[in-house]
């Protein structure tokens, strides 16, 4: 998509402060963070949302989450606990039709979150 943020963040067309990146996806900081750690896994293939994904493309939703689990542990937030969010359309509170993986952490989230 040419006019994708997240797209262009990926290609580095839009700097972002970048925590970690390989060849399937890129993490940064998010811009209008909820919580002292709150960070953004994004796969540089562009899906709009985890609906428009394939059985064939679950993989690379197991590695965003992996990915966000090694931040989480640099970020020293496991052993108290944090939160994985992968919003999915309006109703979801998705605001960038990018999938995107939250990674929040550093205080006591609420349930339900809003």
């Amino acid at each position: 998509m040419t006019d994708c943020i997240f797209c262009k963040i990926a290609e580095g067309k839009i700097p972002a402060d970048i925590v970690y990146q390989d060849d399937q996806v890129v993490a940064f900081r998010d811009l209008n963070p909820q919580a002292p750690l709150h960070l953004l896994v994004i796969p540089r293939q562009h899906f709009a949302t985890v609906a428009d994904m394939s059985q064939t493309d679950m993989a690379l939703v197991g590695h965003m989450h992996w990915v966000g689990l090694e931040l989480a542990r640099q970020a020293g937030v496991v052993e108290d606990g944090f939160r994985t969010v992968i919003n999915c359309n309006a109703d979801g509170g998705q605001s960038v039709y990018h999938l995107h993986l939250h990674v929040l952490g550093g205080r006591q989230m609420t349930w339900p979150p809003g």
